[in-house]
């Protein structure tokens, strides 16, 4: 057929392991094979993780709300359509202190292994260097 499409209403959503934030993994539902691509929800107090990745260049699309994306020292203030790429190795956090929702597309590429519940302590250590709950310094 050359393409998969899944409607909004048969997106399956779930919190994150890791920060607790709402998202689907559209990539995986649509088989995507060499890309990931997630819609992330986060609520008003909330930050996704603070990491890195060791091979995936991510584009982070701020859909709605305020959003704040720290990229290494650097804080970025974004405003609705928004894009950011950043490197593999740099480290990046997406969070929330505004009163309303922010509703991010993160697509990456080339997919790499992302689920912590397998990974190894060394892996862990090097892709969250604060720790996979770190919390922006706004948020605490």
């Amino acid at each position: 057929m050359g393409y998969r499409r899944l409607a909004a209403e048969d997106q399956f959503w779930r919190r994150s392991n890791m920060m607790g934030v709402l998202n689907t993994d559209l990539a995986r539902q649509l088989e995507a094979e060499k890309l990931g691509a997630r819609l992330w929800r986060i609520e008003p107090g909330q930050a996704s993780t603070r990491h890195r990745h060791k091979t995936t260049e991510e584009l982070y699309v701020l859909l709605e709300g305020t959003g704040k994306l720290r990229v290494e020292d650097e804080l970025l203030v974004l405003e609705p359509m928004d894009a950011v790429v950043v490197d593999p190795e740099t480290v990046r956090q997406p969070f929330n202190d505004t009163g309303k929702d922010q509703l991010w597309l993160v697509v990456g590429a080339p997919t790499e292994h992302a689920d912590t519940t397998t990974m190894d302590e060394e892996l862990i250590a090097w892709m969250y260097p604060d720790g996979p709950k770190a919390l922006p310094p706004e948020l605490n």
